[in-house]
Parts: structure tokens; C-alpha cells; sequence
């Protein structure tokens, strides 16, 4: 524990496998002061995430106080990678953005304090945020960290301005604007009927949608993860929570009384982004997926006061179709002052990138087909 101000500020580094035990409600609170919190900062998403991923013994829970109102927080787990003991974030390769979490009007002075509470704790040399979005907190506690530092790109999402589907009709090129006026107009025909998913039956929704999600991708690759019981129970307990809390919303597709489509939405602070979808393979064959899939997203962020539709991860072709504009991910990592294994890990780590980046540059093809395992989906027509 450190004190600073005559204890107005005060920070800890929390080590036991309980260590989120009891943090609900100042997460919570924190969560809702930060205006570009994603879903996979919520408590819900990273308490359940360690429950079924963490590696006991490994949990490091830094947290910032002001005047006993927590503001800011640092979840991570400690791994060895390339030589070097590394603080990773919660959520891994589940997690489309990662971050630290710090409430907008402390944004300078906490990340100040966050960063020295985490020099504090010993036995680590770097810290790996490989997926930070574009200016919130993870870019404030690298301006203000006193190692070496190394930044460069990482994964590309795609966003669209939350409007109402007509609004974005209308931007369409003309071939576009008409190839989706007849696909809505077909699905309008169609009369899906539309439900949206109450906390109460959040399980079995769940489960119906990785059963749709299996379906959709038999023999055509499907992310061998989404097939585990790990993520069975991460995705259940966490949706249970955040359909409560407004975080997530899951809406389910019928056909004459069948459930035919199922599609899971995270909500954060700023954006809506489309996290997982199952589709029965018979509906395509009825109207287009992925028209029906927006014309209920975007509407759903411009409700809710979102400014942004997130297609999270992935540069995947049927994206192009909205006229989306591109936000690429940050990959930061933190050294320790003055360490050997942080200088290495950086070094190694940026010279990875580099040699990955020339091979999508030679095979394109690579990055879609990495897109498609992580997430198991790519175009959903």
C-alpha cells in the first residue's frame, strides 16, 4: 500500500486468486466514469474470464484510491513469455480491446500513481497491453511511464457512426444502397420475428447460441475455443450479468416459431460492437445474415446514445459492404527501468511484429484466415 497527499490518494497491488472478490460495486462505479470503458472492462466480463482462464497464483490487482472512491484499476496476470515475466490483461485472446481502467476526471494524477504503485510490486519485468484502443487510459499511463517503452500497430477494427439503418442506406454507393434496399426489403417479406434476450434466460440463450454457432461453422474451421466448456461457462456467467447490468444485449431470430439466428452484442460506454453470432445454415438461404445482423445492431447503439458500431477485430472483406472507417489497435508494452528481460522482451516482441507484418504484406491472406479462427466467423451471408 502507498499513501500520497496525506492519504487523499492511496494504491495497492492485491495478489490472492480472491483478489476481485468484493470489488462489484466501486468497479462498477468506476466503469460508468470512464467514458470509453469497453465491455471487456466490465466486472462481470473479467471476474468470470479468471474464473474459467486464470492461472492461480498468477493474479495481480492494482488499484488506485482518491478519497476512498476507487479510480483506477490495472487487472493482469503474470506469465512467462520470451524470457521475461510479463503482466499480461485480464480477458486474453477473448478480449477484442485491453486496457487499464481510470475515471476521466483523474485521468492525469491516477495514471501517475498507478504507474509507480506497479513499480512498487516486484517480480515482473514488462507490462503487455496488446490490444489498447486509440487515446483512453492505457495511452496515458505510457506517456507518464518512466522505462522504455515500445508501441506499434496491432489488430484492425471497423466502425460505423450509430445511426438509424435508413440514415446509412442513404451514405451507400449506389450499387451498394441497391443491393441492400432488396435484401432488407426481403427480409421484411420474411417476417423474422425478432426477441430480445431478458437476464432470465440469459443460460439457456447461451447455450442456444453456441449450439447455432457450432452449426454454422461445422467443417469449415470454427475456433476450436468456442467449443470448450471453459467458454460455455465465461460466456454464460458473463452475459447473465451484463443483460442485467445494460452491458450486452442478445437478440434471438425465429422462422415460423424456430429459432434460427442467435447474436450476442457487448455494450460499452462509448460503442455497441457485435461480439458472437450462430446462425442455422438454412436461413441463409432465406435472406442475408449479415443485413438482418445490422439492421438491428446500429439502430440498438443509436437508441442507447452510442456513438459508435464496433465489427471489433478482423479486416474481414463483407465489412466493406457499410462503408465503415478503420480504428487500428494498440500493441504497448511497459519495461521495467533499468531491466535486462524488459529491454529483450520489447525488442523481441517488436522484431515479431515486424516479420508478421511482412508476411501479411506477401500472403494477405493470412490475416483473414487468423480473423476467422479467433473469432469464428467471418462474412455471415
Amino acid at each position: 500500500m502507498i499513501a500520497v497527499g496525506e492519504d487523499l490518494w492511496t494504491a495497492e497491488t492485491r495478489r490472492g486468486d480472491d483478489a476481485l472478490a468484493g470489488l462489484h460495486d466501486d468497479w462498477e462505479d468506476l466503469y460508468a466514469r470512464s467514458s470509453t470503458a469497453t465491455p471487456f472492462q466490465a466486472y462481470t466480463w473479467l471476474e468470470s474470464w479468471w474464473r474459467s482462464y486464470g492461472t492461480p497464483g498468477t493474479l495481480r490487482l492494482t488499484l488506485v484510491r482518491h478519497r476512498g472512491r476507487l479510480v483506477a484499476a490495472a487487472p493482469f496476470m503474470l506469465s512467462r513469455r520470451l524470457g521475461a515475466a510479463v503482466l499480461t490483461p485480464l480477458g486474453g485472446a477473448l478480449a477484442d480491446f485491453t486496457d487499464v481502467l481510470v475515471a476521466d476526471d483523474t485521468v492525469r494524477p491516477a495514471t501517475r500513481i498507478l504507474a509507480r504503485a506497479l513499480l512498487l510490486d516486484p517480480g515482473w519485468d514488462a507490462v503487455d497491453l496488446p490490444e489498447s484502443r486509440p487515446g483512453p487510459a492505457g495511452a496515458a499511463l505510457w506517456r507518464t511511464w518512466s522505462g522504455r517503452t515500445w508501441r506499434m500497430p496491432a489488430s484492425l477494427c471497423f466502425e460505423v457512426p450509430a445511426m438509424e439503418m435508413e440514415h446509412l442506406v442513404r451514405a451507400l454507393p449506389a450499387k451498394t444502397r441497391k443491393t441492400v434496399r432488396r435484401r432488407l426489403n426481403q427480409l421484411a417479406r420474411t417476417e423474422v420475428d425478432v426477441r430480445e434476450v431478458t437476464p432470465g434466460r440469459a443460460a439457456p440463450a447461451v447455450a442456444e447460441l453456441l449450439r447455432l454457432h457450432e452449426l454454422q461453422w461445422r467443417g469449415r474451421g470454427i475456433n476450436e475455443h468456442h467449443l470448450s466448456p471453459q467458454f460455455a461457462a465465461h460466456l454464460t456467467r458473463s452475459v447473465t450479468g451484463m443483460l442485467a447490468r445494460g452491458q450486452a444485449a442478445l437478440y434471438e431470430y425465429r422462422l415460423d416459431g424456430r429459432l434460427m439466428c442467435s447474436s450476442l452484442m457487448l455494450i460499452g460506454r462509448d460503442l455497441v460492437g457485435g461480439y458472437l453470432y450462430g446462425a442455422d445454415p438454412e436461413l441463409r438461404d432465406r435472406v442475408d445474415v449479415s443485413t438482418m445482423l445490422m439492421n438491428d445492431t446500429l439502430p440498438l447503439a443509436h437508441r442507447l446514445g452510442r456513438p459508435t458500431m464496433s465489427m471489433l477485430r478482423g479486416d474481414e472483406p463483407y465489412k466493406l459492404r457499410w462503408q465503415p472507417r478503420p480504428a487500428c489497435n494498440e500493441r504497448m508494452v511497459l519495461g521495467r527501468p533499468r531491466s535486462v528481460r524488459a529491454m529483450a522482451y520489447g525488442l523481441r516482441v517488436r522484431s515479431v511484429r515486424a516479420v508478421v507484418q511482412a508476411a501479411k504484406e506477401h500472403a494477405p491472406w493470412l490475416r483473414t484466415v487468423r480473423d476467422r479462427l479467433r473469432r469464428g466467423g467471418s462474412d455471415p451471408r
